[in-house]
């Protein structure tokens, strides 16, 4: 899936939104609201729903998608009731169901899969509904738009920062041995992800520069199952890797822990994503090479603002800001979307989150850490 446009964006780090427009659960950045109503904003707004997918493989959803989009959907009048489903689909389908009974006037979600996201955007649509994919664009669906980072691009990076690792900790070393430990198989995200990573490493595979020992997806994007898996297929390898695609931050700590018991922690490079505050620890240790910062204020504000036109029912509002375009290669149709571009994110600009207010100081130095801190000037 190729994006026909990109809507550029800059934060104080020097990111910023050129349009208008996956730890602990608890995480909240210096931009998010310390406090939110769980279900819905207390006012006269206009409803709208909100499902989320999960809590389980990253810290994201609740600490930080939850607590910003309701900010960004109250500050353009909107009155949110946001849900997780908890990763459970019946879940996902009946608050969706109780959502659409109540009568909001957009539906925003972020599904566990692309099955029950097409068959909640029918229920939506045929009550006159309209629906916008969060972050996972649902294959085979009927969502009206999309709003997300490029996710290929998101790939791609994370290609970029494991040759980036094996230049520093592998010099040399021909083949490398990579395993990469990659999302769950229902995630269209994840597939995109893996595709961009093969852009920059298929040709290292080819070449002989690296040898690729295994790749596996992980189902529901489960950290426990990542790190069992990753162990298996290490010892099946007589212990030996070189370097490590984990497709987020999750699934990097679990590698890391293995890592950990056989004392190859900090020597080979593993990737990541999600700039949570426990994966850029992790990097600031010298375990994980790279995360991926995703600045999910841009994502939520964005989303608002689509939100906010569609509630009116102002379509050629809504289009002047889904610039972008995505294909359904499942449903064989064009999604118009908002697409947003992430950063690579290594120890020498961890202080470039900090900074944006993504994660606290505090989130990030802790004990063993607050050297480092200092020495990169992140406070």
């Amino acid at each position: 899936m190729r994006s026909k446009s990109l809507a550029l964006i800059a934060a104080s780090t020097g990111l910023a939104l050129a349009m208008t427009a996956c730890g602990a659960n608890t995480s909240t950045g210096g931009s998010t609201p310390t406090e939110t109503n769980t279900d819905s904003a207390s006012g006269g707004g206009t409803k709208v729903g909100v499902i989320l997918p999960e809590t389980k493989s990253s810290a994201r959803w609740e600490g930080f998608d939850k607590p910003l989009l309701e900010k960004a959907l109250k500050a353009e009048g909107l009155e949110p009731d946001i849900q997780n489903a908890q990763g459970d689909v019946q879940k996902f389908s009946t608050l969706a169901d109780g959502m659409i009974n109540a009568g909001v006037k957009v539906l925003i979600i972020a599904t566990p899969n692309s099955e029950v996201g097409a068959s909640v955007a029918q229920k939506a649509k045929a009550s006159g509904i309209p629906v916008i994919d969060y972050d996972r664009l649902n294959l085979g669906g009927s969502s009206d738009y999309y709003v997300s980072f490029d996710n290929e691009k998101v790939g791609e990076l994370q290609g970029q920062g494991l040759v980036q690792g094996l230049e520093k900790l592998a010099p040399g070393k021909k083949p490398a041995e990579v395993i990469e430990i990659e999302g769950a198989p229902t995630d269209n995200n994840a597939t995109l992800f893996h595709n961009g990573q093969k852009k920059v490493l298929e040709p290292k595979y080819g070449s002989g520069d690296y040898k690729l020992v295994q790749s596996q997806a992980i189902p529901d994007w489960d950290n426990q199952q990542g790190g069992v898996t990753f162990e298996q297929i290490l010892t099946g390898n007589g212990q030996k890797v070189d370097g490590v695609v984990a497709a987020n931050d999750g699934l990097a700590g679990a590698v890391i822990t293995v890592l950990k018991k056989y004392g190859l922690n900090g020597k080979v490079p593993v990737t990541g994503q999600d700039a949570t505050p426990e994966g850029l620890q992790a990097v600031l240790r010298g375990d994980q090479f790279m995360t991926v910062f995703k600045p999910i204020d841009a994502e939520a504000n964005a989303t608002a603002k689509l939100a906010a036109a569609l509630a009116k029912g102002d379509k050629a509002g809504a289009d002047a800001l889904a610039t972008g375009s995505v294909e359904d290669t499942k449903g064989s149709r064009t999604v118009k979307s908002v697409l947003l571009e992430a950063q690579l994110i290594t120890k020498e600009n961890v202080k470039t989150v900090v900074d944006a207010g993504f994660v606290k100081a505090a989130e990030v130095c802790v004990t063993d850490l607050a050297a480092t801190c200092t020495e990169l000037g992140i406070k």
